[in-house]
């Protein structure tokens, strides 16, 4: 059957519209919750009766252009432009401004600011579940107030399932997620679009006037308050972050024509609510919904705050396999749970974690208000990092002039900055939080680094060069063996450890011996033709180094299988891989100080094993210990 150019142009839009359904259940979940406490926050500053019109107008005026100026031009126009290889979010930024950076030690100072973030951004995949979970299900609480009591237990209730069903992967659910939140779009906005009807005038708050005429007003308050509006963008970091999965162009064209008018058309909708009747400011997004509709709508309010905290949870993970390949975290287990998708990974280590944070965060704050100032600056903290981050990448790799720098991100940064200082007002009231857990990882992440640079220099140090093994390798008479055996190496100018003392203790070398080094990149992903390297340095003596991307996992076995390309002959059951296990024990003037140092070596006795990690079949694996002192 031929197919014609119509049937050819509908198969294209159902592709395009399929994406665009995509992007809503992966990219949008959490800034499209933030209506269940965003301005509910804000009201809380106002007594009912002391709240005028003007006042309400003033609020939704600054949340209007709140995501105007951060989401629509610093995200969705600038931002979003500086991508690695259609790769986004904070550590990819990161390494475009290190690539960018003239010295050291402007590559060091970017590489911290980037860490922070990603402390940070770990800090928000915390707070995300809570928040938005509590914030659903408080719902109940405007059906009947006597189920004020089962809030928190069913809360935990729905994290704990949350987080069990994380290792099945988001593969067989993930289809559901985009029509999920596409009827959640189109009902939040057609909520909203019913109660401006009742009162058109309060589209006035879209005049930038109300919002100055609010600050003059109240001043001070307005000040705090800000720690509040800034939640109406919680999310926009996630439009970054996920634009490998998409693409630019469906995430920009969703947002502009689909998830801002819904957005706007609820916030709107809530202020034309208040205006008529002050005490539904208690919340106003439940009371927006007819009473007979208020269930349906807390059961779509807790289905959205799942999607929204299962983006933010596989954020985390995908974090955590760039910092592990990065070297900033101890070598982790990383679950593929999809056959098809590269990007869907389980990560065991940073569930339990994630999954303890919450359900402490829950039973500490109880309520969704206590814990939006947590929230605030664990985002606004990401923003400015991102806002630091992208004024070097577009002045040096975008080559852009310093006044417009200065002038586009220096705009930004006052606004971000204005944000972040609203909300550390609040800092005993949980401001603290997400401080501790980014200061924390950055701490933790910075430890590890250290320690893996001091062994990487004493072994160095302790090593034979490679050169110098060869040189003397055709006059020691060593016995060549049949087979094939790898060794694991970090340096391939120095001999590894492991073959020395294979050769001390067994006295054989075999045939073809491989040095492997793995190298992670500065890109998310490598091509399968790139992937390995050899040179010959000795007769069946080869130098290899495998290449891979930070957003991929490291398959030893199968990129060896690459050489075969090259001439090499490869026989995968003839191989045996020899790896040292490292143990690491204080130096007579240890490096690092008491606190670093057992801290590195837990992270050390509990990192997943280079055979685990590389993907080696563990019948194929030698291990030889050695102890390194730092």
């Amino acid at each position: 059957m031929k197919m014609t150019q119509t049937d050819g142009g509908d198969i294209k839009r159902r592709l395009r519209l399929s994406v665009l359904i995509a992007v809503l259940g992966v990219v949008y979940g959490d800034i499209g919750t933030s209506p269940l406490y965003a301005l509910q926050t804000c009201l809380g500053y106002f007594s009912n009766k002391a709240m005028t019109r003007m006042d309400v107008l003033g609020l939704v005026s600054l949340i209007f252009w709140s995501l105007i100026i951060t989401v629509t031009l610093k995200y969705v126009t600038f931002v979003m432009r500086a991508d690695n290889n259609g790769e986004g979010g904070i550590l990819a930024l990161m390494t475009l401004a290190q690539r960018a950076a003239k010295n050291s030690r402007a590559r060091t100072a970017l590489s911290m600011i980037g860490i922070i973030g990603a402390g940070l951004f770990f800090g928000d995949g915390m707070i995300t579940p809570a928040i938005s979970v509590l914030s659903a299900i408080s719902g109940l609480e405007v059906v009947s107030p006597g189920m004020t009591p089962v809030v928190e237990p069913l809360a935990i209730a729905v994290i704990v399932l949350f987080f069990l069903v994380q290792k099945r992967g988001t593969g067989d659910i993930g289809a559901a997620f985009g029509p999920i939140m596409f009827i959640w779009f189109l009902t939040i906005g057609g909520l909203g679009l019913v109660q401006i009807l009742h009162d058109p005038a309060v589209l006035k708050a879209a005049s930038p006037a109300y919002s100055v005429f609010f600050i003059l007003r109240h001043g001070f308050t307005a000040f705090v308050v800000l720690g509040a509006v800034v939640l109406a963008v919680t999310g926009a970091e996630a439009l970054y972050a996920d634009m490998s999965h998409f693409g630019r162009k469906p995430i920009r064209a969703s947002w502009t024509y689909f998830v801002l008018p819904c957005l706007l058309l609820n916030y709107f909708g809530q202020g034309a609510l208040v205006i008529a009747d002050p005490a539904s400011a208690v919340n106003p997004f439940f009371i927006l919904a007819p009473h007979a509709l208020q269930i349906p709508l807390v059961l779509l309010s807790t289905a959205a705050t799942i999607i929204a905290s299962q983006a933010v949870v596989s954020g985390a993970f995908s974090i955590a396999r760039q910092c592990v390949q990065l070297g900033l975290f101890p070598r982790m287990e990383i679950c593929h749970t999809s056959a098809t998708e590269e990007g869907q990974i389980y990560v065991p280590q940073i569930n339990l974690m994630l999954a303890f944070g919450v359900i402490m965060l829950v039973l500490i704050f109880q309520t969704s208000n206590a814990l939006a100032w947590a929230y605030g600056i664990a985002v606004t903290g990401t923003f400015i990092c991102t806002n630091i981050l992208a004024v070097v990448v577009f002045r040096r790799l975008f080559h852009w002039s310093r006044g417009t720098s200065i002038a586009v991100f220096g705009f930004f940064g006052l606004v971000d900055l204005s944000f972040f200082a609203a909300n550390t007002l609040k800092f005993l009231d949980g401001g603290w939080v997400p401080l501790a857990i980014g200061l924390s990882l950055t701490f933790i992440m910075n430890t590890w680094r250290r320690g893996r640079n001091l062994i990487i220099a004493r072994w160095t140090q302790d090593s034979l060069p490679l050169a110098s093994f060869l040189a003397r390798l055709p006059q020691s008479r060593t016995i060549r063996v049949p087979g094939t055996a790898v060794f694991m190496t970090g340096n391939l100018d120095f001999v590894p450890n492991a073959l020395l003392h294979n050769l001390k203790h067994n006295k054989v070398l075999h045939e073809q011996v491989f040095f492997v080094s793995v190298r992670t990149l500065d890109v998310p992903q490598v091509k399968p033709e790139n992937r390995a390297a050899a040179e010959e340095v000795a007769p069946g003596i080869y130098k290899v180094t495998l290449s891979y991307g930070f957003m991929e996992s490291p398959n030893v076995p199968r990129g060896l299988e690459r050489l075969s390309a090259q001439g090499i002959e490869i026989s995968p059951m003839q191989m045996s891989y020899f790896l040292g296990r490292e143990t690491v024990v204080p130096a007579s003037v240890p490096k690092l100080n008491f606190i670093r140092r057992g801290l590195f070596l837990f992270m050390t006795r509990n990192a997943v094993s280079a055979t685990e990690f590389f993907q080696i079949p563990s019948d194929r694996v030698v291990e030889l210990g050695v102890r390194i002192a730092i």
